[in-house]
């Protein structure tokens, strides 16, 4: 079986997402951090500009890497769970090492991103 053209492109953002050392960054202080963070303890825990974080916190979210928690005038990040469960196995699918028909893989998740 191969992949389609429309999991070949979700598929392609999820790897354009990760492609700046930034993002990994982000994705990795939230992942081991363990909780929702604002914009402002991220930038602290990083040593990177408000606008630079920011930036590639509205790019990790299109693609549903991270979650934002809105309270009032506050947000808070928060890494996708299923993103740590399944990004792995997409890889191991683009890689054919997988078989297309993973338990977590389904039209509606392609169509979604990952899960929103």
């Amino acid at each position: 079986m191969n992949i389609s053209r429309d999991q070949a492109a979700t598929w392609a953002e999820w790897f354009k997402a990760l492609g700046d050392p930034t993002r990994i960054l982000v994705l990795h202080l939230l992942a081991t951090t363990g909780r929702p963070m604002t914009v402002g303890e991220i930038v602290e825990a990083m040593d990177v500009g408000q606008s630079t974080v920011s930036h590639h916190l509205r790019i990790l979210a299109n693609t549903c890497f991270v979650h934002v928690e809105r309270a009032g005038t506050s947000s808070r990040w928060r890494i996708n769970e299923r993103c740590l469960s399944c990004f792995p196995s997409a890889a191991e699918l683009v890689m054919g090492r997988l078989p297309l028909e993973a338990p977590w893989i389904d039209d509606a998740t392609i169509a979604a991103g990952v899960g929103r």
